[in-house]
């Protein structure tokens, strides 16, 4: 997402429904046992003999966050707990949304 990284290899989904593929994205409606739409198959690598799923970066198409202060070129300020996920989510999506205090 933000931080320019397309994607990473991680050993979380190895063996599972998410590497085989198929798991449902979007469920039938009236069907919850059919997925209407059912994710592709992961690519696998092995690097020093252990296997690991490549699993894309989650880009959002809008990110909602509050901020402490903003300037006129869309700079942003964070505090406290905002500091753990705004920053992240600002970068990472198309369209930010900040509500600012100052």
């Amino acid at each position: 997402g933000g931080s320019g990284i397309p994607a990473f290899y991680t050993p979380t989904g190895v063996a599972t429904l998410v590497q085989a593929g198929g798991f449902p994205i979007k469920v039938a409606k009236g069907n919850t046992a059919k997925a209407e739409i059912a994710s592709e198959p992961r690519k696998v690598a092995v690097f020093d003999g252990k296997e690991y799923v490549l699993e894309r970066a989650i880009k959002g198409d809008y990110a909602i966050v509050k901020a402490r202060k903003a300037d006129t070129f869309g700079n942003l300020v964070f505090r406290k707990t905002a500091r753990n996920f705004n920053p992240d989510m600002a970068t990472a999506a198309k369209c930010t949304i900040a509500e600012v205090e100052e």
